[in-house]
Formats: C-alpha cells, structure tokens, sequence
C-alpha cells in the first residue's frame, strides 16, 4: 500500500507536487535554488568549522611570546635544505628562521627566510671548514683560518676584531648579535652587542677554554679538562654545574633554561629550569650518547649506533625524530630546527618548517590566532544576538499584543534606546568599566552592552508581526478556551512569526560581530592577549606593520570580511525564501 502511494507521488506533476510542499519545505526549496545564499552559507559554515575544530588540534598559549620569531612572513622554507647539498653535506646550522650548511667542497649554501644582509654573502671565501649560526648573522671559518661574517651589520657586529689576527682558532659561536670565538690556546674572544646578551669573557681569563655554546640570553664554557663554567654576569640556575660532572664533560648543549653535558662515559646530565619536562633523558640513550645539540627548550642526542634521540618542547615537532634517521654522524639543532647528517653525507631535516599565515609582533602564530579569535569574535556575537532577541521579543511581544499605553509606552522606551549613539556610549562604558574587570567580566561586559543597545530593531519587527497575528482565528479560539495571554503571546503569536525573526537574527549577527571588531580595533572590546578579529587588527595600525608586515592585518581582515559578508548573503536568501513577494520588488 506504501509503495503504491509513493509509486503514485511520483507520477504526479510538477505543479501538483508544489501545490502540496509545506511552507517549511517552500521555505527550503527556495533557499536551495538561490546560488548566492547557499554559497554564504557554505563559507560561514567552513569558516565556523575551522575556528571551533581545528585548535583542537592546533596549542598555543593565550600569553604565548617567542622574540626570536616574530613578524615572519608566510611560508614553509625553514627546512628547505639546497639540493647540492643534500647528499654532499659535511655541516649544517640554523638560526630561526634560515638554515646555512657546507658541502664536503667548502661552499656555503643558505635557504629559508634570509633578510637582505644575510643575503649579501662574501664571495672567493676559499673552503670553508666550519659555520656558526646566530639570530640573523652567520660566522664561518676557512681551511686558512680566516674569519668571514655577515648578515647583522650593527654593534660592530660585523667587524672581525684586530686582536684575532695571527691566532689559530679552535671554536667558533654565534648567539644573539654576538660573535664569540675560541682560540688553540683556549683564550675566549667576544664582539658585538654585548648588553644584549648576558656573557662575560672575563670569567674565563684564567681557563683554557674548549667550546662555548650561547642562547639568546647567556652562554656556558667547556674547559679542556672537562669543566663547564657559566658566563652570565648575573646569577641564573645555569650557574648551578653539578660538582659530580666537573672535570668529566664532552661535549655541552644549551636550551634557554637549561644546560646538558655529554660524560665521558656517555650519559647526559642536565640542570638548571626543568622547563618542558627536559630533566626526563631517555634512559635508552644514557651510556651511549657522542653528540648532544640543543635549541630553545629541546635536546638532540645522537649514540654510538647511529640512532638519534630527541626530548623537551615539541609544540612544532622538533622533538619527534623522523623514523628513517640512521646511522647518523652528525646532529644539529637550533631554535626549533634540527637535522641529522648520516654518513653518506645525506641530510634528514625535521622541526618547525615555517607558518602558513606567519607571525605578528610577539611571535605568535597569526593563523592560530584568527581561529581563536573567530571564536571570540562569533561567541560575542552570538551571545548579543541571544540578549537582544531575549528582549526584543519580550518587549516587541508585549507591545504588541495589549496594544494602547503599554505600546505607547515600550514604543517610547524603545526609541529613547535606539536614539543613543551607540559607539560613543559602548566606547564610554568600556573605558569606564572595562580596566576594573578581569578580561573575562570585559568579555562579558561587552556582550551586554551590545544586547541591551541592540535589541530596538527586533522589538519593532516582533511588534509589527504580533499586531498582524493577534487578530486572526486562532487567537480568538485561545482566548475563548482561557489560555492565559502570555501563553497566547509567547506560544501561539511568537512562534508564527520565528520565520521572520530568524531572519532578523541572522542579519544582526554579523552586526553584533562588526560592532565587537569595531571596539575591539579601537581597544575598548575584548583585551589582550585574548585574540578576536578586532584586537589583531588593532596592533596594525602603524605604517610600518601595513607596509612591511601585510600579512598581520590582510588575513585578518578577509576572514573578518568573508565571515559578515556570507551571513549578510545567506540572511538576505532567507529573506527572500521567506517572502517570496520579495523576489517581485
């Protein structure tokens, strides 16, 4: 019998089966057929999706700042190792952003983001034996032993020093525009900015030095007789050398926070900040190690056998070493960048590869940020529509239904609230509230001063539909059977109209969401280090940042753009697929 009837549907004509759709599935139809709605609704939809699913996979702190990558421009070329150099590979380092290697010949290669000086590369340098790699300045030593350097050009930082002259030289180091070498006699040699970093020669004076190793904030020195010995003029927990390795070390490493050191019976001790859990050394490699690499909170270690271990931060995967890593010879780590050079000279690169959207000024990963702060921005809004039709029905509800002084009287009320300049009197509030807040009461805040002045426009709508409603059958037969006029408004009135106030809903989202980004761009709306639209928008104002640094605000602003353009466009298809007379005007 089903089957018959749905053989039957299907046999009926086009017009027919029309004549009989509900004005849900009218509704619907129409909304489908209207290419520009559907595709609004497609893009506010993947972009929804991508702000509230993707940082589930995505970490990043709220109060997250890293000075070594800020305002790095979009791309993927941190790892991007010359091909020439690949399988010819005799040393390779990376600063934060770029990588410098030299093949088994002597010649240098540079990928990754240079700047222009570190572009401008000495030429006829001759074979050039060892490299070291800095912020954004590069050291390198020829078979000849001499000095070349480039890249940084201030604090003298690009002069090699007089008293280096006829000296043969055991160990180079580049750290935070500072250059420091170690002769054969083990005499420590520094030049550059000097106040940047915390490092003083002057404690080594009396040492015969072996290696130094810098992070951007202080360095250690290995002796030749196996003692570490911190050059940071200030007291650190670096300073804190466990009396039990003295006179035992290898080879040492250091993070930002901590320093390591290779025994001679091939363990690794570390001390100083047990940041990112890098006090736990894989037992696997202890009484093997040869090698030890660092970058800013991750430690490379690299055994006997060739297999390449590797623990600390990996918030961009420069602790997971890539399975195909064997039999390596040589490790190196730097930042959040790390290679492995196997025996054949072929280079295995793993790490931070680079940022699909790139930086802003506190380092902080821009494409991360647009996805937390469309969450803000799209929760601020959603929640000020929810307050403003909270009330807006109530009000609109009320008035229109008694009618009379009660609608006189909501009516003037709600004009009084629409004639308020809306974005002084926010701006008002915010400045007057908003510093004796937390971040989340400004949150809050913000939210209700964008619902309580925004509800004016639904309330006219509700107002104008229930004075159309309240006269019609049904209404009657409710008051006749003494159901109580609430009920009659909010049950029976309110929900023959939702259609419309749907609608309204949708249109005034993307209102309530440029309003938020308008506040916030003007810093009264949601405050750092809490993303929105707004706010990243806010730290662009400056020439240089919209010259130099497009790529902070223009993503920004084309998601804020995409996001209330297709809201407005699938809010006007509803419209329209609500009334069909306006597809006639």
């Amino acid at each position: 019998m089903l089957f018959g009837k749905k053989k039957e549907r299907e046999q009926r004509s086009v017009l027919e089966e029309e004549q009989m759709q509900s004005p849900f599935r009218t509704i619907i139809k129409n909304l489908l057929e209207n290419k520009l709605a559907m595709g609004g609704f497609i893009v506010f939809v993947s972009i929804f999706a991508m702000c509230f699913i993707l940082p589930i996979w995505f970490h990043q702190s709220m109060n997250y700042q890293d000075p070594t990558q800020k305002n790095i421009a979009p791309g993927f070329s941190f790892l991007d190792v010359p091909k020439e150099l690949n399988n010819n590979a005799k040393m390779i380092e990376f600063g934060p952003t770029f990588g410098v290697g030299i093949d088994q010949e002597g010649y240098v290669y540079e990928w990754g983001q240079l700047t222009e000086n570190l572009k401008d590369m000495p030429y006829d340098m001759g074979k050039i034996v060892d490299i070291a790699v800095g912020q954004d300045h590069v050291l390198a030593l020829n078979d000849k032993g001499k000095l070349f350097t480039w890249g940084y050009n201030r604090m003298q930082l690009n002069k090699i020093p007089s008293e280096l002259q006829g000296k043969k030289i055991r160990d180079i180091e580049a750290g935070y525009q500072i250059s420091i070498v170690v002769t054969e006699d083990g005499e420590v040699i520094s030049w550059g900015n000097e106040n940047a970093v915390d490092i003083s020669t002057a404690k080594v004076e009396d040492e015969k030095i072996q290696e130094v190793k810098t992070n951007i904030q202080t360095g250690i020195a290995l002796t030749t007789d196996g003692r570490v010995i911190s050059l940071a003029k200030r007291d650190t927990a670096i300073d804190e050398v466990p009396k039990e390795i003295q006179g035992k070390v290898e080879k040492i490493a250091l993070t930002d926070k901590a320093a390591a050191a290779v025994l001679k019976d091939g363990s690794i001790k570390v001390w100083g900040n047990n940041h990112y859990d890098i006090f736990s050394v894989p037992q696997e490699v202890q009484k093997h190690v040869v090698d030890i690499s660092a970058g800013r909170n991750h430690i490379v270690a690299l055994t006997d056998e060739g297999d390449v271990v590797a623990w600390g931060g990996n918030e961009n995967k420069q602790a997971r070493v890539p399975g195909k890593v064997k039999n390596a010879e040589k490790i190196a780590s730097g930042y959040y960048q790390n290679c492995a050079i196997t025996e054949e000279g072929k280079v295995i690169t793993w790490g931070l590869k680079g940022y699909l959207l790139g930086t802003d000024n506190l380092g902080r990963n821009v494409f991360y940020r647009i996805l937390k702060g469309g969450q803000m921005t799209m929760t601020v809004g959603f929640i000020a529509v929810i307050i403003q039709f909270a009330i807006g029905i109530f009000i609109g509800g009320i008035s229109g239904y008694y009618g009379g002084k009660v609608d006189l009287l909501l009516m003037r009320l709600s004009e009084v609230v629409g004639s308020l300049p809306f974005i002084p009197l926010a701006l008002i509030l915010s400045a007057l509230i908003g510093n004796k807040v937390s971040d989340v009461g400004r949150i809050i805040m913000i939210m209700m001063i964008l619902g309580v002045l925004g509800w004016t426009g639904i309330a006219n709508i509700v107002r104008a539909q229930v004075l159309a409603e309240r006269e019609k059958e049904f209404v009657v037969a409710a008051k006749a059977l003494g159901v109580k006029e609430r009920n009659i408004i909010f049950r029976h009135i309110v929900p023959n109209v939702m259609t419309i106030i749907i609608v309204q809903a949708t249109l005034s989202f993307a209102t309530c969401m440029l309003t938020e980004s308008g506040l916030s761009f003007l810093g009264f709306g949601v405050a750092e280090p809490i993303p929105s639209w707004g706010n990243m928008l806010n730290n662009c104002r400056s020439s240089e940042v919209i010259s130099q640094y497009w790529w902070r605000w223009v993503f920004p602003s084309i998601v804020l753009g995409l996001c209330t353009v297709s809201i407005n466009l699938f809010g006007d298809g509803l419209r329209k697929a609500v009334d069909p007379k306006a597809n006639e005007r």
